[in-house]
């Protein structure tokens, strides 16, 4: 979500009213909010997203370990689930700095009850050290480049997560 988006006095309200009128149950609404956008009012995003995730809602935070994040409000905040920005992914095969600041985040997030999405996953070595760390999901070009709606079906359907 923008700040934009975000910061609406009505965004709360607007979120049930768009899923009740397609038929959505809540939990199957996951909304993204950048770290930056998160901690530029905290109390504010607080507020929020306890408003959100009382009405079911899931919250994930973007680009995690990017901004200026407190971890005082990262226990506050009611998300379950933070992605690791791709910054931190690219050079986990080479980089132990980048190594140690991506297990750190997932075995925190982890003693916290959160998910962990990987972004920016190119190759098997990436996959497979966030996969010795435990982390959940994983995205980026190493399973597909962003594809138009029918090829992604198509895609899923090759791989039989999607029923035919």
């Amino acid at each position: 979500m923008s700040a934009v988006q975000f910061h609406h006095p009505d965004l709360p309200d607007l979120i049930t009213r768009i899923l009740d009128e397609v038929g959505l149950p809540p939990e199957y609404l996951e909304l993204e909010l950048t770290e930056g956008v998160a901690m530029h009012d905290p109390q504010v995003a607080i507020t929020v997203m306890n408003n959100l995730h009382e009405r079911g809602v899931r919250m994930s935070i973007d680009d995690f370990g990017t901004g200026y994040s407190s971890l005082s409000y990262l226990k506050k905040f009611k998300v379950y689930k933070l992605k690791i920005d791709q910054s931190f992914v690219r050079d986990i095969s080479t980089d132990a700095e980048d190594k140690a600041i991506v297990s750190a985040v997932i075995h925190m997030a982890k003693s916290l009850g959160l998910q962990t999405i990987a972004e920016g996953v190119e190759t098997e070595g990436q996959l497979a050290f966030l996969r010795e760390q435990g982390c959940e999901e994983v995205q980026g070009y190493y399973y597909s480049k962003p594809l138009p709606v029918e090829q992604f079906e198509a895609f899923v359907r090759a791989r039989r997560l999607l029923p035919t």
